[in-house]
């Protein structure tokens, strides 16, 4: 039953696009079917598993290596946040994407890629990990790319390039982990480094390299720096559906292999630890930094989203750096994993509810949309305080927890304390920073007047409702309660249930969320907590209290004073047409004027632009084409070198016209020598001999007549006597020696 859930959507993800060209409502209700049905099957397994049954999946022969699904505490959690999160979206899906063209592919890819997800977060084994991990990576592509715009385009090219690049870099990461400890069991990982590390002791050098591998692909996913590049920019071109998605649980999927690495591979690796802290606190402030300069609803979102998750690598960095007592660290890491998924669901469905009733996401252009709106505000708002770590709300929780850890490893640093001390300053501010951002969205959605009112919210009585901005559903020509409902009783649904699981969490953090923290130690290689924390003693309220003055400081000074201008809107037309030229003489009333959000990002300051960019299309094939180009002319010349040296052809001698080699050479010498004596002795009485023909002549006579000789009887006469002769000496001469001894 494993396997069918993740296979199962990915199959219904094919029958839905083929229902939907025959009828869009039978498509609608097969999606919402086909969640209820994963999120009733998994919570059936999950039940089992925690009743003591063991729940476990393996196929030896498939995609080579094999496939292995499993339940545990944290697979359990993971598993029905990803289904809860899917059936929510699913339902928003129907009223959002209504009047959206190319919604059967929508709907096919979106349920395959919950398909994937699952099978990303049950996975046995780092194997089956990367296969559903690549698999969602691809499915997800259609999402942020479905608009087709220019925009959307760019941004899909860029998440896929991401994707692509993080997944084969993790692919040859894990290469280099299986030649090392011949698994890639995450259960059988903690034992087999063990082993490894105490048989061959320089062995951490390649497994660093490995896990650095790793780390760059689930990175990526998660959106962690420098790789964050995919994150701001796909979420505001992507359907709102599809945006919670992404930042709620398709970052984790990263995340989960994050932990993996850490918690399995580097176990209490204090230096590995370090190096996720570091990218993490990076992370964390660089993303609430962009979320300040943001005047775009999801992208502020989207760059929330990367703070939050250097949030959680900060916890993964703690429990590395704490060792056995990091209880804190693990607790707050994988409930903010769970908080930051809740909370943007919330929040990204609550952005969805505007976007599909104004078309716009510029803070300017939707000003005070929320007002009157009081479930629309309930809900951002729980989202909002949850996000921003306010007490009595979840995400309090979690970040007290994470904080803590941070104060409690400061007092063992030592010498390196003040580190630690400027970590837990950066962190305090950046909790602030959130604060402050999600406080912008709030006052301009739900407080500020919206552009176009007059005088403090008297709305221009002579524009005609014909030019009312909105969708044919809603608006009037301040976006503010039209006729009809600004969202139906589904998607009201949807958003109100998943704030109210917020609400639930944070009103009972000791029986909820200390019991989801406690089902996952196990995974994380943890030992069960002490004692119970008081979240709400003064001690750790302290580190929240901070948080809220330095968000309103920043709020009301920078975001208030330095990132809005005054805008003068001018004479109001009614007015004007109903006075004088001027608009004052008879009647005419000068508009109030208001405050406008400006985007002071400075638009050069672009990772992406001046450095990934540039790099991959321009610095790296220039160089390989320089190099290559090096290589090709090298090779080159030493073909032609090689032809003219060892491979070259032995020219044919051409034929002496007279003698042999030796009459040659003394005949050329002795020609030299009669020019020397024609230009000195004989110079009055020069003689030319040509001692090469000459001599050659001589030859050919002396063989001529050595044949005709060695030819004739008198020849063979002659050589008989010589061999005699020389025979009869050789007798006498050993005779004498003989008569001598």
């Amino acid at each position: 039953m494993l396997l069918a859930l993740t296979t199962g959507p990915m199959a219904a993800g094919i029958i839905a696009y083929v229902l939907g060209r025959y009828s869009k409502k039978a498509r609608d209700f097969f999606a919402d079917a086909v969640t209820v049905l994963e999120i009733s099957l998994l919570a059936y397994l999950s039940l089992k598993f925690i009743g003591g049954t063991d729940v476990f999946f393996y196929a030896p022969d498939l995609c080579g290596l094999g496939i292995s699904l499993t339940l545990d505490g944290f697979r359990v959690v993971y598993g029905m946040v990803a289904a809860f999160m899917w059936l929510c979206t699913t339902i928003f899906s129907r009223e959002y994407m209504a009047h959206y063209p190319r919604t059967n592919r929508y709907y096919m890819f979106f349920l395959m890629t919950l398909g994937a997800t699952v099978g990303v977060f049950l996975s046995a084994d780092l194997f089956t990990t990367f296969l559903f991990f690549e698999i969602m990576s691809f499915t997800s592509y259609t999402w942020v790319a479905h608009d087709e715009t220019k925009d959307a385009l760019r941004a899909a090219e860029t998440y896929i390039a991401v994707a692509v690049i993080g997944g084969m870099i993790l692919l040859m990461g894990l290469f280099l982990l299986y030649n090392i400890t011949g698994t890639l069991s995450i259960d059988m990982l903690p034992s087999s480094i063990q082993i490894v590390k105490e048989s061959y002791p320089g062995v951490m050098p390649k497994l660093y390299t490995a896990g650095a591998c790793m780390l760059v692909g689930f990175g990526a996913k998660a959106g962690m720096f420098p790789l964050h590049i995919w994150l701001p920019k796909a979420h505001p071109v992507a359907p709102a559906p599809a945006s919670a998605l992404l930042s709620g649980i398709l970052t984790k999927s990263g995340i989960y292999g994050v932990l993996i690495i850490s918690c399995s591979i580097f176990t209490h690796d204090p230096g590995w630890g370090f190096l996720i802290l570091v990218l993490g606190v990076i992370t964390m402030f660089g993303g609430a930094l962009l979320g300040i300069f943001s005047i775009n609803l999801k992208r502020t979102l989207a760059c929330s989203s990367m703070s939050q998750i250097g949030f959680i690598l900060t916890g993964i960095g703690m429990q590395g750096l704490l060792g056995e007592e990091n209880a804190l660290a693990m607790r707050g890491t994988v409930l903010h994993m769970v908080n930051h998924s809740l909370i943007k669901l919330v929040l990204f469905m609550a952005a969805g509810v505007v976007y599909m009733n104004l078309h716009e996401l510029d803070l300017n252009k939707i000003r005070g949309f929320g007002k009157d709106k009081p479930l629309l505000m309930a809900a951002f708002l729980t989202g909002g305080l949850s996000i921003s770590g306010i007490p009595g709300f979840s995400g309090y929780v979690s970040k007290t927890l994470l904080h803590e850890s941070i104060v409690e490893y400061m007092h063992e640093a030592g010498e390196a304390a003040g580190t630690y001390r400027f970590i837990e300053v950066v962190f305090l501010i950046t909790g602030g920073m959130t604060l402050a951002y999600m406080t912008k969205l709030f006052v301009a959605v739900f407080v500020e007047m919206p552009e176009g009112s007059y005088d403090g919210g008297l709305h221009n009585a002579e524009t005609p409702e014909s030019e009312v901005q909105g969708t044919e559903a809603h608006g009037t020509a301040a976006h503010g309660t039209g006729s009809k409902k600004y969202m139906n009783a589904e998607s009201t649904l949807a958003l109100m249930l998943s704030a109210a699981v917020l609400l639930i969490f944070g009103f009972g953090p000791y029986k909820f969320m200390d019991a989801v923290a406690r089902m996952t130690l196990p995974f994380m290689q943890g030992s069960e907590f002490g004692e119970s924390v008081n979240y709400f003693a003064f001690s750790n309220l302290k580190g929240g209290l901070i948080s809220i003055a330095i968000g309103a400081f920043i709020y009301f000074v920078v975001i208030r004073n330095l990132l809005m201008v005054k805008d003068d809107p001018g004479v109001i037309e009614g007015a004007v047409e109903n006075g004088g030229a001027d608009g004052k003489e008879t009647g005419g009333k000068k508009a109030k004027a208001y405050k406008r959000y400006v985007d002071a990002w400075p638009g050069w300051l672009d990772v992406e632009n001046i450095i990934y960019r540039p790099l991959l299309q321009h610095i790296i094939p220039f160089v390989l084409a320089f190099v290559l180009r090096i290589f090709d002319r090298l090779t080159d010349h030493i073909v032609s070198l090689t032809s003219r040296t060892l491979l070259k052809e032995v020219e044919p001698r051409r034929p002496l016209l007279f003698g042999n080699a030796f009459t040659h050479a003394v005949g050329i010498f002795m020609n030299r020598i009669v020019i020397l004596l024609n230009k000195t002795i004989r110079r009055k009485s020069p003689k030319q001999i040509n001692y090469e023909e000459k001599l050659a002549f001589s030859l050919d006579t002396i063989v001529k007549t050595s044949r005709l000789t060695s030819r004739s009887v008198s020849f063979g006469l002659m050589m008989f006597s010589l061999g005699c002769i020389f025979t009869l000496v050789y007798l006498m001469v050993v005779l004498l020696l003989h008569v001598g001894a």
